[in-house]
């Protein structure tokens, strides 16, 4: 139960954190626990000795401060609204003209989520203060200090709006989407890979089992340490059959486990709960799919009714980046326990994979664009003068004959 609950957590954490809710609520409950501590202070000695001794804090009518409160809260639910509006078409936008699979990243944007935090805040703070303006047989119930409070909190809010403005008309820009998804993937990228790649597996010889996956869905990732502390108790060596980031179809196999001819019931679900299955494909997970967006944005620009070139030479530019890096800096595929032996092996894109993946369908469908052409003739004639590795050189060689070639022929 404790390792279900884990698990749970370990694959919904991140999901709920870059949630476009997640700041806000936050927030929103930061103000409610502000309201509190103003009223405190409002009817405190201190808080009537501020009141008293200052002049112009003071407002005597209940019906005024009732105004000044629902004019804010009102105020500040169209300004929420019309916030959220642009949020959704900028994401709409960039869905229509860019990939789905780039809204993430937007989403996942906390300086907007936090604007957006400050706007809910206030309101919340604004409803539950005017709940406490009440008329008594004593006299008028009136919060002063925490009404000052929520005028200069609106004025925060009036200019933060003017910032959101411009800082939502720069987001949309499609330089600014890519990138941020290269910049996320170069920075998992740096992560992930190792300068050294040449280990040689030493298990395939023993007894194995293989475990097959109970649902359609794709493989995320795995903990570490509780599958080598698996591996180590029980002397298994754990062989992945794919890389991160596939799609299995129910019923497929998906792990080897090298050591062993069975495994009971038990052992079974502990070694399941330490592997992820979900969909979708977050960059953080995995630089690959930081690579397949990039491509995404590419085609997506060269297709006939979005006709721009030069979107997807940005996209291409980022991606010659990326793939200058992979070119000598391997993902890490072997895990190791504190004896340094190897308990686990997770196969990894080369360069050679990566780039007909992403290189090859925008050259297809751009092929016949002079800009295009001239753009990736640059990419790869770059990337021929960084190689260092023969079958990465093979590769880029074999394909800038293949672009000189269709130059050639559609000219």
């Amino acid at each position: 139960m404790i390792t279900s609950i884990k698990k749970w957590f370990s694959i919904n954490a991140e999901k709920i954190t870059k949630s476009i809710a997640f700041y806000p609520a936050i927030i929103a409950i930061a103000f409610l626990i502000l309201s509190y501590a103003m009223l405190y202070l409002d009817f405190s000695d201190f808080g009537k000795k501020i009141k008293s001794n200052t002049d112009w804090i003071a407002i005597a009518d209940a019906n005024t401060a009732r105004s000044i409160i629902s004019t804010i809260a009102g105020a500040i639910i169209s300004l929420t609204v019309f916030s959220f509006s642009m949020v959704m078409i900028v994401l709409n936008q960039a869905a229509s003209h860019m990939s789905n699979r780039v809204l993430n990243s937007m989403i996942a944007n906390r300086f907007q989520q936090i604007i957006l935090g400050f706007y809910i805040g206030t309101i919340v703070y604004s409803l539950f203060l005017l709940t406490t303006i009440k008329d008594t047989s004593n006299g008028i119930y009136i919060p002063v200090l925490s009404i000052y409070l929520l005028i200069l909190l609106t004025v925060i809010d009036i200019f933060l709006f003017i910032y959101f403005l411009n800082y939502v008309t720069q987001t949309v820009k499609y330089e600014t989407v890519i990138n941020r998804v290269w910049k996320k993937t170069k920075e998992n990228l740096v992560k992930e890979c190792t300068i050294d790649q040449s280990i040689s597996k030493f298990w395939s010889n023993k007894n194995s089992v293989s475990l097959k996956t109970e649902r359609s869905d794709y493989f995320q990732d795995f903990q570490i340490a509780s599958l080598i502390k698996i591996a180590k108790k029980h002397n298994f060596h754990f062989e992945f059959l794919q890389e991160k980031g596939y799609f299995f179809l129910n019923g497929m196999d998906y792990l080897t486990i090298f050591g062993t001819s069975e495994i009971d019931k038990d052992l079974k679900k502990e070694i399941v709960d330490s592997i992820n299955f979900y969909s979708g494909q977050p960059i953080e997970k995995n630089s690959k799919f930081g690579f397949t967006q990039l491509t995404e944005v590419a085609l997506k620009a060269l297709s006939p009714g979005i006709n721009d070139p030069a979107t997807a030479i940005i996209s291409l530019n980022a991606l010659s980046d990326l793939l200058g890096y992979k070119l000598d800096n391997f993902c890490k595929t072997h895990f190791y326990d504190e004896d340094d032996i190897t308990r686990i092996y997770l196969p990894d894109s080369n360069f050679s994979d990566m780039f007909t993946i992403c290189v090859h369908p925008i050259w297809h469908y751009g092929k016949e664009d002079l800009q295009i052409q001239n753009a990736m003739l640059n990419c790869t004639k770059n990337l021929l003068l960084i190689s260092k590795n023969q079958e990465s050189t093979n590769c880029l060689q074999n394909f800038l004959t293949l672009i000189e070639k269709d130059i050639k022929k559609n000219n």
